[in-house]
Order: C-alpha cells, then structure tokens, then sequence
C-alpha cells in the first residue's frame, strides 16, 4: 500500500473516532430522559449504566481474537455499521427489559469499534512510521463532545425520538463514506501468540501494559464522573461553576491529543508518558488540596493535559508489543483498562461518603505518580514495526 493510501486511511480511521465519540456523546444527553421515561432512581440509573459498561467490556476478549484472525478492517467496518444504527434500540424499548438488551448490544458494538479502531491505528502508525494514536484519540475528544453539545440543544427543541433519529442518519453516513478508505494490516503469523482459539497471549508484559491502562483510565473516568460534584458539596460553587471542572479537564484534554502525536514523535513515548505523568500527578495533586473552586477548576485543566496522552500512548505500546497482533494486545490492555473504569465510578462513591472527594484526588495523584516509574513499560510504543499494509 502507497503511503498516500495510509495517509487517507489514517483520516478513515480518525473519522471512526469521532464517531465512537459522537455515539457515547449522543447518549449522554438521553439519560435524564431515560430515567424520567422509565422512573427511575438513581441506583436504578446507575445500574443500568452499569449495564451498558458490562456490554462494552464482555466482548473486548472476542473481538481481539476476530482482529488477529481477520483482521481490524473487517471487525471495524461491522462494528460501526451495527454501532450507529443500534442507537436507534435505545430510543424504541418501551419496557426496562428492552431497554437494558438495547443496552447491552449498543454497549457491545461500541466496545467491538473501540478495539478495532485503536487496532487499526496501530496499523496505520506502521504504515506510516510516525504516532498517530493520540490525535486519534483528539478526534474521539471532539466527537463527545459534539455529540453531547448539540445533542443537547436537539432533544431539547424536537424531542429524544427525533434526536436518535439524526444521530442515527449522521452517523451511518459518516460511516458510509470513510469506512471504505480504512488499511489492511498485514496479515499475522499463522501461530503467532494470542491468535489460537481461546487462547489468552502468553507475553506477560502485556497485562503489565494493561495494569499501567488502568492506572491512567482511573483518575480520568473520577474527574468525569466526581469533578463537579467535589466543587459543588465540598467547596460550595454553583452549578456552572461547578460544570468549569469537566469542561476545563476535558478542554485541555483534547487540546493535547491532537498535540499530542507531535510531541511523541519528537520526545518518544516513554519521555512523553513520563511528562505527562508529571504534568497529572501536578495537577491531581493540586485538585486534592486546592482551597477554592477555580484553584481547583484550573488544578483539573492541568491534570486533563498531563492524562491526555497517557492512554493513547499505552495503547499503541499494546498493539506494538513483541508476538503479538495489534487487535490481541490491545484487547487485554483495553479490557484491564476499561474493566477498572466500570468500577472505579461506584467505588469512588462509596470511598467519597466517608473521607470526602479531596483525599481520593490526592491518592490519584499517588497512583499516576507510579506510572512515572513503569513509563520503560510503553517502549514498544518507540518502537513501532514499520510494514506495509495487506492487501484488500
């Protein structure tokens, strides 16, 4: 494959970012509708969200195995044409046990897109011999973002029919015209490890790689989930105020993915890993003992740029270690990885009703603090095995 051809299927694959984000940030703004159509509490509510994460994580370890067998194109185009149309499920179940198999199943295809997109990107990092993971990772930023932005302001003026409606219709287009554009990896070594059926890799530094995932996934799935709740019962800001904490961590969170590619390239991903780590455990630390809301809204627009590329940088050392396809490494990395941030929420919750949200910040900090000294663990991601792409 020309180089031009990976150039166009690196924006292929960039296209299917957005669109896994634009998904998960279309249906941000259906929850409060969801609770209201089925009366929900918020333990209900939870629950059920739980129910979606499940969805995405049980089917992270099949799909690793499809990749490795017929390659990150093939999983990616069904993934995301299932994925985009079945939004649509989450909007016409009338009953709670239709609504928690809607769930399960738009969990499932957004988790199955997850590992082939990643997968493909490290394809197309070896195409192409430079980073392109964050960047990546930049446009799913950017897809949450829009999807929870104007997918607001959509449900609000015509209603959560119509909304699925368009996210539906705009997704499945996007879809419709760049999936075609997407590379072929080459094709893995018949028995190379992690492809035999039911067969889990042997490497173990690549559950290592997957326990640096979670470290990092961790303080990131907290800020999303706590961030405004900290400043608003433990330091008294209102409500907007309060929002500044997401909108901040996310902000600067996106800002440096698309940067972020840049600066591996430059320093390396083991020097770029450790700068970020410095970088978050800074601005973690700063949110723990910050003394008012906007020292700590700016503390967690810190600790955004610091993790922003710590994930996608742990991700392309998964899909580039030693023996192993892409789409195997990166489902156990994604699989630690996502696993810890479906209990980290409700864990953090109960830690919170005893201690407080301010010391669990402080003991993220510890935590991405130790990635400082596994950061010799991503080194795969330095290395990135230049080879020409298969052929369609």
């Amino acid at each position: 494959m020309s180089f031009r051809n990976a150039s166009i299927g690196r924006w292929a694959v960039a296209a299917s970012f957005f669109v896994n984000g634009f998904m998960v940030g279309s249906w941000a703004p259906q929850i409060p509708v969801v609770a209201s159509r089925f009366d929900l509490s918020e333990t209900a509510l939870g629950l059920l969200i739980l129910v979606f994460g499940c969805g995405a994580v049980s089917v992270m370890p099949l799909c690793g195995y499809l990749i490795g067998r017929f390659g990150s194109r093939a999983i990616l185009r069904i993934a995301a044409f299932i994925c985009t149309l079945s939004f649509a499920g989450l909007v016409a179940a009338t009953q709670i046990w239709q609504m928690v198999a809607a769930l399960v199943f738009f969990g499932a295809f957004l988790g199955a897109m997850d590992i082939s997109m990643n997968a493909n990107a490290v394809a197309v990092e070896r195409s192409l011999g430079r980073a392109v993971m964050s960047s990546s990772h930049g446009f799913w930023s950017l897809g949450g973002f829009v999807g929870a932005g104007v997918g607001g302001l959509l449900l609000e003026r015509y209603g959560y029919m119509a909304h699925a409606g368009m996210v539906v219709a705009f997704a499945f287009a996007l879809v419709l015209i760049t999936l075609p554009f997407l590379i072929v990896e080459a094709r893995p070594v018949a028995g190379q490890a992690g492809h035999g059926r039911g067969r889990l890799p042997r490497n173990p530094m690549i559950y290592v790689t997957g326990l640096v995932a979670l470290i990092c996934m961790l303080p990131e799935g907290a800020v999303l989930d706590w961030a405004a709740l900290y400043l608003r019962q433990e330091m008294g800001a209102g409500i907007a105020e309060a929002s500044l904490a997401f909108t901040a961590f996310s902000g600067t969170m996106a800002m440096m993915r698309f940067a972020g590619d840049r600066l591996r390239n430059r320093f390396g991903a083991v020097r770029t890993l450790r700068y970020s780590g410095v970088v978050a455990t800074v601005g973690m630390l700063g949110a723990g003992l910050a003394p008012t809301p906007m020292l700590a809204t700016i503390a967690f627009a810190l600790s955004g740029m610091g993790i922003a590329n710590m994930v996608p940088i742990v991700f392309s050392a998964a899909g580039n270690q030693p023996g192993l396809s892409p789409g195997a490494g990166m489902s156990v990395a994604t699989t630690i990885g996502y696993s810890g941030m479906l209990v980290a929420p409700s864990l953090v919750g109960f830690i919170a009703e005893r201690t407080g949200f301010a010391p669990i910040f402080i003991a993220f900090s510890v935590l991405l603090a130790c990635v400082l000294m596994l950061a010799n663990l991503v080194s795969s991601a330095d290395t990135i095995v230049v080879q020409p792409a298969g052929e369609a």
